[in-house]
Parts: structure tokens; C-alpha cells; sequence
């Protein structure tokens, strides 16, 4: 029996990429979800961001994205403690608000030219990939589902789905995945990340969540590269809120994985 070394190795880098971005993803969702304890355990320690720029690192390993750098850039101060928290608590109050507008809008929704129902369209879209791969929203909190945390907890499932389907060999599993990612990137959190990294950052210049909006907007720029797919521009319009009607109570990324019965049941279209 002849045994392919390059092909191990190769197989073996995809799957450790595809958990690398998965945990990009993840430090993305956890990072725009309102601050607590978690947040400063995964997020602000200098050995979790270590981990999570070696992460980075994966992903970029010639550096020309600087995700490494922004990464390392999220790593508090070392007199963090309560204070901390308490000032993380209060800059993403000022940041995000209390409704879809605070100083940066975390709503993909909210992003882009008024046209005539676009709105409601783009949230069942973003339902349908959910319902796609088995997925729900819990219900009991209070994000929608076009929140930037919630597309980045989608993400970080599909790159974990992904590096499994390497791992099984399963080559209709990776690629109806990685369709499935192209997509969402093109239609979705591509669109739009861009330009809200690029507000957060303006709007936070020097802290934590200047940081995490700068690695946003350099990661997903990334992905949408990888995948062969433009990404948004970085300034985006904002919608009319006059005209909000949108209810508020669709879940939050915190528990968005809620397996409902496996894998893809609906085809995932390539019409934008």
C-alpha cells in the first residue's frame, strides 16, 4: 500500500486552517455580544489572545493581513480586573446603544440604500441558511438575527463543519459547506463588515473594541479573498430609522447552535 505524505500534510493544514478561522470567528461573536465575564476570561488575557494570534497566524502566515498584530491588540492592560469589565460594559453602551443605533449600528440590515422591502427579504435569507444546516435562533434574548455577532457565530460553525468534513473525507459535505460560506460571505457578512469594522475602529481608536473591529474588518476581508468573493466597500450608507419596524426578540449568537436534524436539507442558491 502506498501512502500519500504530501496529501496527509496537506489535509492536515486545511483541517487546522478551517479550526483556525473557526476560532476567529468565535472570538468575533463572543467580542460583539454585550461584555461579561467570558469576554474578559477569552478575550482580554494575555495568554487567551496569545492563542488566539497563533490563530491568527494560521490563517495569515505571511503576515500580509497583519491579523497577528490586530489579534494581539485586544490583550488588556495588566491592572485589569473589575474596573475592566466596568469600562468594557460602558464603551459598548456608548458604542452600540441600547437599540439597532448606537455611534455604530451592529445590524447588517441597517447597512446600505433604502429600497422596498430589502429589509425583510435579507432577514428571511439569513433564516434560510440557518434552516439550511438545522440550525435555530433562541428566542429568549434579545439580538436579531442580521446581528454582526450572530453571522460570526454562523461562520465559525461552518469553518468547524468544514475542518469535520475534511476530517471525514466527506467531499459532498465540504463542498455544499464551502458553497455555503461563499455565499454567506458575498451576501452578507462580506457586505457589510467592512464597513462596520472600519466605524468601530474610528469610534474606538484606542480601545478594546477598536481593536476587535479592526481584526473584523481585516479577517473577513481574508475570508471574502479566499473565497473568491468581493468584499464590501468601507463605507456603507445607513437606512432611514424612520421607517424601523423590524422586531427585535430573534436570538442571539450566544446560543445560536441548536442542532434541529443534521446537516443541509434546502439548496442554497447562487442568485444574489
Amino acid at each position: 500500500m502506498t501512502i500519500d505524505v504530501d496529501a496527509d500534510v496537506r489535509g492536515t493544514r486545511e483541517i487546522d486552517h478551517a479550526l483556525a478561522r473557526s476560532i476567529l470567528y468565535e472570538a468575533l461573536a463572543l467580542g460583539f455580544r454585550p461584555p461579561g465575564t467570558e469576554t474578559c476570561e477569552r478575550l482580554l488575557s494575555r495568554q487567551q489572545v496569545h492563542a488566539l494570534g497563533a490563530a491568527a497566524a494560521t490563517v495569515d502566515p505571511q503576515r500580509k493581513a497583519g491579523l497577528a498584530r490586530a489579534a494581539l491588540r485586544l490583550a488588556a492592560p495588566s491592572n485589569g480586573g473589575r474596573n475592566l469589565s466596568e469600562s468594557l460594559a460602558t464603551s459598548y453602551a456608548r458604542l452600540f446603544g441600547h437599540t439597532t443605533r448606537g455611534s455604530v449600528s451592529a445590524y447588517e440590515t441597517e447597512y446600505g440604500q433604502d429600497i422596498p422591502f430589502q429589509q425583510p427579504q435579507q432577514l428571511s435569507d439569513l433564516s434560510g441558511f440557518l434552516r439550511a444546516f438545522g440550525l435555530q435562533l433562541d428566542t429568549s434574548d434579545h439580538e436579531r438575527i442580521d446581528h454582526v455577532s450572530v453571522e460570526c457565530e454562523f461562520m465559525a460553525f461552518l469553518a468547524r463543519k468544514e475542518a469535520y468534513a475534511l476530517e471525514r473525507s466527506d467531499e459532498k459535505m465540504l463542498q455544499s459547506t464551502c458553497h455555503a460560506a461563499k455565499l454567506f460571505l458575498r451576501d452578507h457578512l462580506g457586505r457589510f463588515a467592512p464597513a462596520f469594522g472600519r466605524l468601530v475602529t474610528r469610534e474606538d481608536p484606542r480601545g478594546f473594541y477598536g481593536a476587535l473591529g479592526d481584526l473584523c474588518q481585516r479577517f473577513v476581508s481574508v475570508e471574502c479573498a479566499r473565497a473568491a468573493v468581493p468584499a464590501g466597500p468601507e463605507f456603507l450608507p445607513l437606512r432611514d430609522p424612520t421607517e424601523d419596524t423590524t422586531p427585535m426578540a430573534c436570538g442571539s449568537a450566544n446560543d445560536l447552535i441548536q442542532i434541529g436534524g443534521g446537516p443541509a436539507g434546502e439548496e442554497l442558491s447562487d442568485d444574489p
